[in-house]
């Protein structure tokens, strides 16, 4: 299964050791990537049973990629931790710079800019907790570290963005697992602010927790993630989807989501029985 692997302060994540015991293979989920256009991969992790079930296992546990607007959980939360932020309701000003997407050109709450996902408002975070410090908490949680060491270089306020750092679709798994127990080397409180703004769906049957990403891979290709976990009768399942195709006309925007709900209906979930 996957677990975090601890050393003084280092926190990092990797697969485990695969075996019939606590993988099952699903390649037969490729029909809904093929639906959809897209190639990718997909795993899930059943806690109380200590079992993932993975589409696509090889580029999950191995591939790596930018993480997207993903990283805005992180950067949520050293921006928390180091008091940058003091909570969702903490507004940074818009810069005045006219971007096509016209909804982040405001002054903006990290609730609003996490819920919408905007970019420049999280760039803006990310220089106030300068390199020292980014750098500082991207060494303590091992990030972006699956085949070497990811230091900074000029890039403190694109490298989630710009292909510099890269991580496995398992790694995206183990981290919000880690954040949904307050596992993460953060302050307990930073952890449930994060969590609560992760939440979109909520009624008697499910709890829906989830961060999405869009980007580009250095060929060109769109790239999108969804990572998180849905909660049925307080049981929780963590979730990592990722998403690529060559085709600048695929709704990635849509597809994620939509992608993930086959999925886990497939799998029995949204109807409060698991």
């Amino acid at each position: 299964m996957l677990k975090w692997i601890t050393a003084g302060v280092m926190f990092t994540v990797a697969l485990a050791a695969c075996s019939p015991n606590n993988v099952t293979v699903d390649n037969s989920l490729k029909k809904y990537f093929d639906q959809n256009k897209v190639t990718g991969c997909f795993g899930l992790f059943d806690n109380g049973q200590g079992h993932f079930t993975i589409y696509n296992l090889p580029r999950f546990s191995d591939s790596v990629y930018t993480p997207a607007s993903t990283f805005k959980i992180v950067n949520s939360l050293i921006g928390l931790e180091e008091g940058i932020v003091g909570d969702t309701n903490t507004i940074i000003k818009w810069d005045s710079v006219n971007r096509r997407r016209t909804e982040c050109n405001r002054d903006m709450t990290m609730w609003d800019a996490f819920r919408i996902s905007c970019p420049p408002w999280y760039q803006q975070l990310a220089r106030r907790i300068g390199q020292p410090k980014m750098q500082h908490w991207l060494d303590t949680l091992g990030y972006a570290r699956r085949y070497d060491t990811f230091k900074l270089k000029n890039n403190l306020d694109t490298f989630w963005l710009d292909n510099s750092a890269k991580v496995t679709a398992d790694e995206e798994l183990g981290l919000v697992k880690k954040l949904y127990f307050d596992q993460l080397p953060f302050q307990k409180r930073s952890q449930r602010i994060v969590r609560s703004m992760m939440l979109w769906e909520s009624n008697s049957n499910y709890k829906l927790s989830y961060k999405t990403g869009w980007n580009t891979t250095p060929q060109g290709n769109q790239i999108g993630w969804i990572v998180g976990w849905i909660e049925e009768n307080k049981h929780p399942y963590f979730f990592a989807l990722q998403v690529e195709s060559p085709d600048p006309n695929v709704d990635f925007k849509s597809i994620r989501v939509n992608l993930l709900k086959q999925i886990l209906k497939e799998y029995g979930f949204f109807e409060g029985k698991k």
